[in-house]
C-alpha cells in the first residue's frame, strides 16, 4: 500500500507511529493524558520530560504505559555514577522504553545509567530499554569537537542510542551507524522554531538518518493538533518510502 492509498485521517501505520514521540511538556497529568489520547493514532511514543515528571512523578510514566504508549523518559540524568545508576534502575523498573543520561560527565557516568536502567527493567520483567546519551542540545549552537567526543563516550559506555540534532546525524552515522538516533527540534516547514537553534523538518530528519522524531509544540500548540499530526505522519511516511 502506498502513502497515497493509506487513510492517515484515522491514524498512521505502526511503522510510522513507533518513530514519532509526542513531547508532553505540560505540568498536569490530566492535561497530558488528554493530549496523548487525542494524538495517539499518530504517535506511538510519549515523551515525559522534567516538567511533567516534576508535576506527577512516576505516575506520569505509569499512566502513559497504561495507555499503551512506549515511554521516553527524558530526564537527562546528571549526577555521580552511583546516583545515576540508582535513578536509572527506578526508571527501568517502571517500564520506560527510553531514558536520557547526559554524556558530559564521562563514560563511567553514562555506563552507570546504561546498567541501571537495564537492571531495573530486567528485575521487573520488562523488555530491555534503550539508554540514550545526550550529546549537544538542539537549543545550542553546533560544536563538532564536543559532538565527536560525546559520541565516543556513548560508544565506550555501550549505550544503545543517543539524542542529537538532525544536522549532527551525518557525523554520528559515520562513526556509530548502529546506534538508535532520537532527534528533537522538529519543525515542519512554516512552523516557528521557538528556542531551537538547529531545527529540521520531519523529512529532513528522516533523510539524514533519524530513527525517532520528538515533536511537541509543532503539534500541541497548532490551531488544529490532529491536522498537524496527520501532516507530519504523511511527511515521514513519504520520506521513508
Amino acid at each position: 500500500m502506498t502513502v497515497e492509498e493509506f487513510d492517515f485521517s484515522s491514524g498512521a501505520p505502526e511503522a510510522i507511529r513507533s518513530r514519532l514521540a509526542l513531547a508532553l511538556d505540560v505540568d498536569d497529568i490530566v492535561t497530558a493524558r488528554r493530549i496523548a489520547h487525542a494524538l495517539k493514532p499518530w504517535f506511538g511514543v510519549a515523551k515525559v520530560g522534567l516538567e511533567l515528571f516534576s508535576a506527577a512523578g512516576p505516575e506520569a510514566i505509569e499512566a502513559m504505559i497504561g495507555d499503551d504508549f512506549a515511554v521516553f523518559a527524558d530526564l537527562k540524568l546528571l549526577d555521580i555514577p552511583t546516583t545515576v545508576n540508582k535513578a536509572a534502575r527506578v526508571m527501568g523498573s517502571l517500564g520506560v522504553s527510553y531514558l536520557t543520561v547526559h554524556t558530559r560527565a564521562g563514560v563511567d557516568h553514562l555506563r552507570a545509567g546504561v546498567e541501571g536502567v537495564a537492571d531495573g527493567a530486567s528485575a521487573a520483567g520488562f523488555p530491555a530499554p534503550t539508554c540514550l546519551g545526550i550529546t549537544v542540545l538542539t537549543s545550542e549552537q553546533a560544536d563538532l569537537h564536543a559532538l565527536e567526543q560525546r559520541v565516543s563516550i556513548v560508544l565506550d559506555a555501550q549505550c544503545g542510542g543517543l539524542v542529537c540534532s538532525a544536522s549532527d546525524l551525518a557525523t554520528v552515522r559515520a562513526v556509530a551507524p548502529d546506534l538508535v538516533t532520537v532527534v528533537p527540534g522538529i519543525r515542519p516547514a512554516g512552523v516557528g522554531v521557538n528556542d531551537q537553534a538547529r531545527p529540521a523538518t520531519p523529512s529532513e530528519a528522516v533523510a539524514s538518518g533519524a530513527d525517532v522524531l520528538v515533536i511537541g509544540r509543532a503539534v500541541t500548540h497548532a490551531d488544529d493538533p490532529v491536522a498537524a499530526a496527520i501532516s507530519i505522519a504523511v511527511e515521514v511516511a513519504r520520506a521513508l518510502s
